[in-house]
């Protein structure tokens, strides 16, 4: 059965503070604080606040807040804020298999496009694609419903010895990290040789059974997440 939406009364800003608290929440829903929120979006806490005070006093309330103690979604909010993402991930996908948009222009190019297209385009380009599971990065498309698997992956730079994992996905937030992690051959499905970490945070890795070692940064080796090694 296909699932309708009621219309989309929010901003674009509005859309973009429910997908940071989904983002910064994690898979385990985690209360998200203020400063933290300012922080990713990069606007002073004081407009955090007040934002998340007209968010909480809406009908319905998209999200919970308590001065001192973060903020949740509410389940309106997160079904907005998935839907976003859905919107997001498809239109990555769209651009990159379909238009051969480079992979480090995508995200940016989505973050424009996911607040305004219609619930018939959104359909119509799933259907193109084949009905796809993953985007380009890696990142599960949330279904029509936001049913979504919940990830377990974490980033490489919580791997602190030697060891062999696969890379589950790559962070679409930075266009120079992605092309570089890209250009390397860092992609999800990879298989990476962690040979050592450096006191920085960064790590030492070379890829399948390559002997070549490419230094990451910390900033590069936290945009991988892996499959939780064993």
């Amino acid at each position: 059965m296909t699932v309708r939406r009621q219309p989309n009364p929010n901003s674009e800003s509005v859309d973009n503070y429910l997908k940071a608290i989904l983002a910064l929440g994690g898979p385990e829903e985690n209360r998200v604080a203020s400063n933290a929120l300012a922080q990713r979006l990069g606007v002073a806490p004081a407009s955090v606040t007040n934002m998340l005070q007209k968010l909480a006093a809406g009908l319905p309330p998209l999200v919970e807040y308590e001065r001192h103690r973060g903020v949740l979604l509410s389940d309106a909010g997160k079904r907005r804020a998935l839907e976003v993402v859905r919107h997001h991930r498809l239109i990555e996908t769209f651009l990159y298999e379909v238009l051969n948009y480079p992979i480090e222009e995508v995200h940016e190019e989505a973050e424009r496009l996911e607040h305004f297209i219609s619930e018939r385009f959104e359909e119509r380009i799933e259907a193109k694609l084949g009905y796809p599971k993953m985007d380009p990065h890696g990142h599960c498309i949330p279904a029509m419903d936001g049913r979504m698997p919940k990830e377990n992956s974490v980033p490489l730079t919580h791997v602190v010895r030697k060891a062999t994992v696969v890379v589950d996905s790559i962070s679409d937030r930075d266009a120079a990290i992605v092309k570089l992690l890209r250009t390397t051959g860092i992609v999800p499905g990879a298989q990476l040789r962690v040979r050592g970490r450096h006191a920085d945070g960064g790590h030492d890795v070379s890829i399948g059974s390559s002997v070549k070692v490419y230094h990451l940064s910390p900033e590069a080796a936290d945009a991988v997440k892996i499959h939780p090694p064993p």
